[in-house]
């Protein structure tokens, strides 16, 4: 069977003690590799790697830094299908999703190439007479990235690319239920010529995020997961004097006004509330049909979903879905559609049981859609994380978003509408930071900040974007003065 290594200091580095970790393919249910199960010497190891290179590549022009992500750009585009093929084996995902996972990760890699113009500093002169002052930017030192299995390329590269280019080193703690994707990312970048120790891998569980929380050589770092642990994380790291920035979950919600074109409100509905099978947490994961709008919208959704074609992506290349990432979980969606069904919930579609040709053990649960949800059901408020629907009914725009602003979260939402007016409502009053008009999954591209609020983010620099720049970087500001000769005595006296 296949072992995935850490990458530590430039090298593959393969277990000699510890646990292993199985790693599956979601769609036929079938262990495929093993991973270590990393712990605080393995930390201890790639830290001290990272801060041995750490002042060489600071010191690195950031023309010579963006050259490497030239080439890794390059390099990824190259493996392009291979990688997509690795993250659809070990993810689950649809090739068309698990394309534009690393399409989305490249698209970051580019924004890091513009590292010189991204680190560019401001300066005026005269401030006071004779007396300059400028302030530029400074890498922070040894930064640290954990993130979940439900993009494997793309939210790794949300990290490391931009904190390496800023003049940064890196050690990423990748899922442990999908480290194959990860791992083939620091092959590709060392391949570009990024200098040993630069960027760091450790597998791992809980021992490894404690032990790179608690390292005092870590001053900054980076999560994406749950909701509950990124809050943890944000206030351990805090107390301990680190920058963190750290995203949460997510209750998504998608308006649908009266003057909706149903067509296009359908397709992007399927694509929010069942695209990767409903583990992002940009999901659309609550629908609020408002008026009449539930009289064409519901029936055309409840059709669409059981329309749509689940499988593995290797034998189905025309599958709409995916399996969710593990058995546990699949249990876990499947109890919690049994919950919502015995609060009072009508079932539109039902993926319970679903059944998969050539794949009886893949871990799939079909696209669910439930009817008649309101906010006494736990089942409205809980993060599903998985491929199901919920539907609500608001008479009003100015109910329907004050029932979304119920949400402790605050990661995205959408409205469809034919209404500039409501449009401008919606984006005005709704408690989001990111919002979609007529775009059901509105999550920003690389140069815009990805800018969760509330419950689904911790901290004040969001990742991607200038903020992202800011976030792996620090000010320095110099005031200067020079004297021409002899001045010096003017002043002495």
């Amino acid at each position: 069977m296949k072992v995935c290594p850490h990458w530590i200091g430039g090298e593959p580095v393969y277990p000699t003690h510890g646990d292993t970790s199985p790693v599956f393919n979601p769609a036929i249910g079938e262990i495929i590799a093993s991973v270590p199960m990393g712990d605080g010497n393995d930390v201890a190891a790639a830290v001290a790697a990272a801060s041995e290179a750490f002042p060489a590549w600071a010191a690195t022009p950031a023309v010579d830094r963006a050259a490497v992500f030239f080439r890794y750009k390059a390099l990824l585009e190259h493996e392009f299908e291979a990688i997509a093929t690795i993250i659809s084996t070990e993810h689950g995902k649809t090739l068309s999703e698990a394309r534009g996972d690393l399409r989305r990760g490249i698209q970051m890699v580019e924004y890091a190439c513009g590292a010189p113009t991204l680190l560019m500093g401001e300066a005026l002169s005269d401030i006071a007479r004779g007396i300059d002052c400028e302030a530029i930017r400074r890498p922070v030192g040894v930064c640290a990235g954990i993130v979940p299995f439900n993009f494997p390329a793309m939210v790794p590269l949300w990290m490391f690319p931009l904190a390496i280019a800023c003049g940064n080193t890196f050690v990423l703690k990748p899922s442990e239920k999908v480290p194959l994707t990860a791992m083939r990312l620091a092959e590709l970048l060392d391949e570009a010529g990024l200098p040993a120790g630069v960027l760091n891998l450790v597998h791992g569980g809980r021992a490894v995020v404690d032990a790179l929380l608690e390292h005092p050589n870590v001053p900054a770092l980076s999560f994406v997961g749950s909701t509950p642990v990124a809050k943890k994380i944000y206030e351990t790291g805090t107390r301990l004097g680190k920058r963190v920035q750290s995203a949460g979950g997510a209750k998504n919600f998608i308006l649908v006004m009266p003057d909706a074109i149903v067509s296009e409100s359908v397709r992007g509905l399927m694509e929010a509330a069942f695209g990767c099978a409903g583990e992002r947490c940009m999901s659309g994961s609550t629908v609020i049909a408002i008026g009449d709008a539930a009289k064409s919208i519901i029936p055309e959704l409840a059709t669409a979903a059981r329309n749509l074609r689940v499988g593995p992506a290797f034998r189905d290349p025309n599958a709409d879905m995916g399996p969710v990432i593990t058995a546990q979980h699949r249990d876990r969606v499947v109890s919690l559609i049994d919950q919502g069904v015995g609060e009072g919930a009508k079932v539109l579609a039902d993926g319970r049981g679903v059944r998969v040709d050539g794949a009886p053990n893949g871990f799939y649960v079909g696209p669910t859609i439930l009817d008649h949800v309101d906010y006494s059901m736990p089942f409205a408020t809980e993060e599903i994380f998985g491929p199901v629907l919920n539907v609500m009914h608001a008479d009003n725009l100015d109910a329907a978003i004050e029932s979304a602003n119920r949400s402790a979260y605050g990661n995205g939402a959408a409205i469809f509408t034919s209404s500039g007016r409501s449009a401008r409502e919606f984006k005005l009053r709704i408690n989001a930071g990111m919002v979609g008009i007529n775009v059901a999954v509105p999550a920003p591209m690389a140069f815009f900040p990805f800018s969760g609020w509330n419950d689904s983010f911790f901290g004040d620099l969001h990742m991607q974007g200038r903020e992202g720049v800011a976030f792996y970087t620090r000010q320095k500001v110099t005031t200067s003065r020079w004297f021409a000769p002899g001045e010096e005595d003017v002043w002495a006296k």
